[in-house]
């Protein structure tokens, strides 16, 4: 279960208690640009829950440094062991305005975690291109891509290989009727997605055309990028990535209103669980 950061902490914290009685196995937290080296909320989560993992999704190499983020590591590995999975990458350019060498950024900052004790198995790797899932499955526990359709799973898993993790990312919204859908999950890939170069390149190379990405998406796009339907349908497209090579699936519920995600949350749940 995917909780994004448009939400406040208290309702992420109600649909992450809601995720752990549920039975669902992982709550990625999403981070957006904001500074969470201190890992002070997935410390309340891990402590507000019994056993679920608490995957951060993204910490921002740019924003967190590698010591300060090992240190938290080490505070909350001792208490809560293998519920605590540290999501880490380096964004996108349009984030930070010191972005540049991105794939040495990644090195280096692995190779800072290495010296600080934080064991390879912790850590998973934001991955959209080749050369970055390679340095994931070398050096990580695997891949968590975000924003991607089935066909980057299935090639995002020829490229890691087999024993390593592949978690992508899906938007979701339970909804049978498809303008109704569209209109919820399409600000939610335009802004700011369709605005970042390397979500649109990691789009056009796996089957889209510049007239799919233009705007606000194209409704094939939006449709691919945000599974929508009943739960008994969205769970058959949810079971798509885990053929094409998945582990698991990051399910990112979106509704109007925090309430009627957790609503929503707890339909998947009776199907997918």
């Amino acid at each position: 279960m995917f909780l994004a950061p448009h939400r406040d902490d208290a309702a992420r914290k109600e649909q992450a208690i809601a995720a752990d009685a549920l039975g669902y196995g992982t709550v990625w937290l999403g981070t957006g640009r904001n500074s969470v080296g201190d890992l002070a909320f997935v410390e309340d989560l891990l402590a507000s829950t019994e056993r679920i993992t608490v995957a951060t999704a993204i910490v921002n190499m740019w924003v967190d440094e590698p010591e300060t983020l090992a240190a938290s590591y080490h505070r909350l590995a001792g208490r809560y062991g293998k519920r605590l999975l540290l999501g880490i990458g380096v964004g996108h350019p349009e984030s930070v305005t010191e972005y540049r060498s991105p794939y040495d950024k990644i090195v280096d900052y692995l190779d800072r975690l290495d010296a600080a004790g934080v064991p390879s198995d912790a850590r998973i790797l934001a991955a959209l291109g080749d050369r970055v899932l390679k340095l994931a499955a070398e050096r990580t526990a695997g891949a968590h891509p975000y924003l991607v359709p089935v066909a980057h799973t299935r090639h995002a898993r020829s490229i890691l290989g087999a024993g390593k993790l592949l978690a992508p990312e899906q938007k979701v919204v339970v909804d049978d009727d498809p303008v109704a859908a569209r209109a919820i999950g399409r600000p939610y890939v335009r802004n700011p997605y369709l605005g970042l170069r390397n979500y649109v390149n990691n789009l056009l190379r796996h089957g889209y055309t510049e007239a799919d990405v233009d705007g606000g998406g194209s409704d094939r796009l939006i449709d691919d990028l945000v599974l929508h339907g009943t739960a008994e349908t969205i769970a058959k497209g949810l079971q798509s990535h885990v053929d094409a090579g998945a582990d698991h699936v990051a399910v990112q519920v979106l509704g109007p209103s925090p309430d009627v995600e957790l609503v929503h949350q707890r339909q998947l749940a009776e199907v997918l669980l």
